[in-house]
């Protein structure tokens, strides 16, 4: 899989210029995210860094999806936070590396493919309630510890805080409007960063938080016990943040299909995602998944190919090795205010739109997914949950659907023809339907219009024909479906069905 994974037929006739340009874009829009979601999970700004590069660069030459972007991205920082805080930054480690272990099973197994299961209201719940958790999280920022005790900034603190990050809200706003070359993003950290630098503003910088500079990342196995105790602690969390990165990612390239009208490879992709957080657990970054965000910047800058998220992901490495002194100076309230526009990006506004045109099942799925991701911080169980109940939802529509229209035939024999789908949440109303001591001594079931979708089906199917053989009339089976011949075929012995010869 992986010799097959290394194809780079991709960078054949391309625009070397276009892929350049792009992955550079893509670096400074990946730098402030990357230094916030670490510090959001309580981590050094150098995992996160750390974790640009090298989800980067392993899904570059590895991904199903040639123009995807991948990092350290907050839908699985936020699963991890929990962790890193009660456990310390090696149990992190550990659960990012049997993470990518989950995840390349996956795609080995090649269960890449149920990502398509997830309805759009669970996707606008889960997008929705990740949106809040991330601005929610820049609150903190707005606080400070003062002799172990967390209190609110006041005074000119405060309001130096709040003024610079409402400037960065708006630069990255209105740059837009006069232009597209530059990512807003970056003209607003480098405005800001000016701002505090030429008025020499006193204000929280991320070297209050940590150091940045450092050097090449070094191979070092999480120090965490190889015990079962160890096992217990690290794997709900790996299961979740596996879950949850590859829901983001394989999302973000059926996006990618769409927009570029080609087709990725889910399973391929998923490969990649574990491939690179196992190399992200025993180098020191943090982990992720594909970057939504990023991976539209490409996309819109005209990259198409490996070369510009390679670029992109050499780009971040760089700016560790020799530009550590000038990001440490970077103003917390600049990286608020882009985490605050990323969250607001993130959120799906459209959901307000529609909701007057959406059934109330899916209302209700969409925000108690929300919900559930808020109050919990557990995104794979809200998604969980959301498929869940859209399922049911789904087969109770479906339950109540399945209708007998009844004739009987010129030889006397009584017809039902059956409509809608006969599986577990039909049965009861299609039994009810027959009426086995008043009908003739023939009688024949039409599934035309119907077909036998389940175990449960087939059950029912023998309740009915042993009732009718046990007032000594024949039930004779016409019109079924191959898959439905095949599936009673599979269940010879445990029932026997007259099938009407054409």
């Amino acid at each position: 899989m992986f010799a097959n994974a290394l194809d780079f037929s991709d960078l054949k006739n391309i625009n070397f210029k276009t892929e350049l340009l792009a992955g550079l874009t893509v670096a400074m829009t990946m730098i402030p995210e990357s230094l916030s979601f670490a510090i959001l999970a309580g981590l050094s700004p150098l995992t996160g860094l750390y974790a640009a590069f090298l989800m980067g660069i392993v899904t570059a030459i590895l991904g199903g999806r040639p123009g995807m972007v991948s990092g350290g991205a907050g839908a699985t920082v936020v699963v991890l936070m929990a962790l890193a805080s009660s456990h310390g930054v090696q149990y992190l480690f550990a659960a990012v590396a049997m993470a990518g272990v989950m995840q390349i099973l996956v795609g080995t197994f090649k269960l890449g493919k149920f990502v398509r299961l997830i309805p759009q209201p669970v996707m606008y719940g889960f997008l929705n309630g990740l949106a809040i958790i991330i601005f929610m999280a820049q609150v903190v920022q707005f606080k400070t510890v003062d002799n172990g005790v967390t209190h609110w900034l006041s005074g000119s603190a405060l309001y130096i805080m709040l003024g610079l990050t409402a400037l960065t809200i708006a630069i990255v706003l209105l740059v837009p409007k006069l232009t597209k070359a530059v990512p807003a993003s970056l003209i607003a950290i480098i405005v800001v960063f000016a701002l505090v630098y030429g008025f020499n503003i006193d204000t929280r910088k991320v070297l209050s938080i940590a150091s940045v500079s450092g050097s090449l990342p070094s191979f070092h196995i999480p120090a965490v016990p190889f015990t079962m105790a160890t096992l217990q602690i690290i794997f709900p969390y790996a299961m979740i943040m596996a879950g949850v990165g590859l829901i983001e990612s394989l999302l973000t390239l059926n996006m990618v299909d769409e927009i570029t009208n080609t087709k990725g490879n889910s399973n391929k992709e998923a490969v990649a995602q574990g491939a690179a957080n196992i190399t992200n657990a025993f180098f020191g970054g943090m982990g992720g998944c594909a970057m939504v965000a990023q991976t539209l910047v490409n996309i819109g800058a005209g990259a198409r190919s490996r070369l510009s998220a390679a670029i992109g992901a050499l780009t971040i490495l760089m700016i560790i090795l020799v530009g550590g002194p000038v990001i440490e100076q970077i103003p917390m309230a600049a990286l608020v205010g882009v985490m605050m526009m990323v969250a607001i990006s993130t959120f799906e506004w459209a959901s307000f739109r529609i909701i007057s045109k959406m059934p109330r099942s899916d209302i209700f799925v969409g925000m108690l997914v929300a919900l559930i991701t808020v109050l919990l911080h557990n995104l794979a169980l809200a998604v969980l949950i959301g498929v869940v109940i859209s399922a049911l939802v789904f087969a109770w529509d479906n339950a109540k659907r399945i209708r007998a229209r009844k004739s009987i035939n010129a030889d006397g024999s009584k017809e039902y023809a059956i409509y809608g789908p006969l599986f577990f949440g039909s049965t009861t109303a299609f039994l009810d339907k027959f009426d086995a001591d008043g009908d003739p001594e023939t009688v024949i079931i039409d599934f035309k219009e119907s077909r036998v979708a389940d175990m449960s089906a087939i059950d029912a199917l023998k309740k009915l024909t042993d009732k009718y053989e046990a007032r000594s009339k024949k039930l004779i089976l016409k019109n079924l479906s191959s898959d439905s011949r095949r599936m009673l075929g599979q269940a010879s012995g445990f029932i026997e069905v007259n099938l009407h010869q054409d």
